[in-house]
């Protein structure tokens, strides 16, 4: 678990810069006209789709008026290119499992991007369902509380409905279903405590520990394809020393 949820953290610490908060919102924008197509409409009570993007954008610190200036955007079809969904597939150093989400007005131009990160990065692109099989689909939620607050948190999270929970200094992530993700979420709350993130996400049934330069190799790759324009999420199965991210996190 120290492998994602620390990458996590130092994904989350570098949207804090300037440069990178305008792409992320950029992103997070994209991905609020597309919930509005494909969920139903702009009504967020009707819309279970909406409702995470718009989540997802306000725990990202996205401003209300950028998020309302999006969804009437996509509602009113003004100056939106169509959007496609798209997964690439792939294997990183050591054979890492790499899946990356896309929203594209042009497959092209993303399929040559995405290509030639993973080819420049030790990487290689593979056919579609090649990885993905390692993945399912669930609800996330991240937090950090009180160590001595960790086990209460748990316990709350498994009688909201939670599937798992797992710690580290802290750290906290809890797996719900994506029907239960946002009542989990909503149990966590009312008891006072803050939670950082909750989306559905791509969890690895088994992970790849990495090592020396592989890692460094690796967490560049990723950072890579998640920098690249219509790339909305990027999921691994590799399990990062905790030394080795600490040190890249450093130098980035």
């Amino acid at each position: 678990m120290s492998g994602h949820s620390k990458w996590s953290t130092i994904k989350h610490q570098k949207a804090s810069t300037d440069a990178r908060r305008g792409q992320l919102f950029t992103k997070l924008a994209k991905g609020i006209a597309q919930a509005v197509r494909q969920g139903g409409g702009s009504n967020e009570d009707m819309n279970f789709k909406l409702r995470l993007a718009v989540q997802k954008a306000k725990d990202n610190n996205m401003p209300s008026d950028n998020i309302e200036r999006a969804i009437k955007k996509a509602a009113g079809g003004e100056g939106q290119d169509q959007l496609e969904d798209t997964i690439y597939e792939g294997y990183g150093p050591g054979g890492v499992a790499i899946l990356a989400e896309c929203l594209t007005s042009n497959r092209n131009r993303t399929s040559s991007d995405v290509r030639a990160v993973f080819s420049k990065l030790g990487g290689n692109l593979g056919e579609a369902g090649c990885v993905s099989w390692n993945f399912q689909t669930k609800g996330l939620i991240s937090l950090n509380t009180d160590p001595d607050n960790v086990e209460a948190v748990a316990l709350l999270a498994i009688d909201g409905g939670a599937d798992d929970v797992k710690v580290e200094e802290g750290y906290v992530e809890i797996y719900t279903s994506s029907q239960n993700l946002e009542s989990v979420r909503d149990k966590v709350e009312s008891s006072g405590i803050k939670v950082n993130s909750s989306e559905e996400s791509k969890i690895p049934s088994s992970m790849v520990p990495m090592e020396g330069k592989q890692s460094y190799q690796t967490l560049k790759l990723l950072d890579s394809l998640e920098e690249l324009e219509d790339v909305q999420k990027v999921y691994s199965n590799a399990d990062f020393p905790d030394e080795v991210l600490e040190g890249y996190s450093n130098q980035s």
